[in-house]
């Protein structure tokens, strides 16, 4: 990596335990040494089992991630806010003008009901969801070289 800015990625969703922890563990995996991506929810909810476990199955590891809240970031500069849910989309907190705010709403897979595998078809059919858009998105705003668009 050269001496060239990161791009900064804030993903943002209500509780910051499935959705928004998929698409960190995704963006950050596409898009390598070229993005930080951060996550977070307007609430904090705790980090799930069952999206750790998912993403798990698709070789990409966010046990490590923890569950955080926007005020936590307040002080950084991003480059992309993406809110991954409706309530988060409404409720985002103000970003300065020159930052992209992207939205994309994904269902809860977390709302998901019925036998244990049924859920976790859910989580499943959800994380390849976010898994498409995030690789549509590094594609279309993050180059391949380490220069900003």
């Amino acid at each position: 990596m050269t001496d060239q800015k990161k791009i900064k990625i804030l993903v943002l969703c209500t509780g910051n335990s499935c959705r928004s922890q998929m698409a960190q563990g995704y963006l950050q995996h596409f898009a390598g040494q070229r993005a930080e991506v951060y996550s977070a929810g307007i609430e904090v909810h705790g980090l799930n089992p069952r999206a750790v476990q998912v993403m798990q199955e698709d070789g990409i590891d966010i046990s490590h991630h923890t569950s955080n809240h926007v005020n936590e970031y307040r002080n950084m500069e991003f480059d992309y806010v993406i809110t991954v849910c409706d309530h988060a989309r409404e409720h985002c907190p103000f970003f300065p003008a020159r930052i992209q705010i992207l939205h994309h709403s994904f269902p809860d897979p977390a709302r998901a009901e019925g036998d244990p595998e049924t859920i976790m078809t859910e989580f499943r059919k959800v994380r390849d969801q976010i898994k498409a858009y995030c690789l549509d998105f590094v594609h279309q705003h993050i180059p391949a070289s380490s220069e900003k668009p």
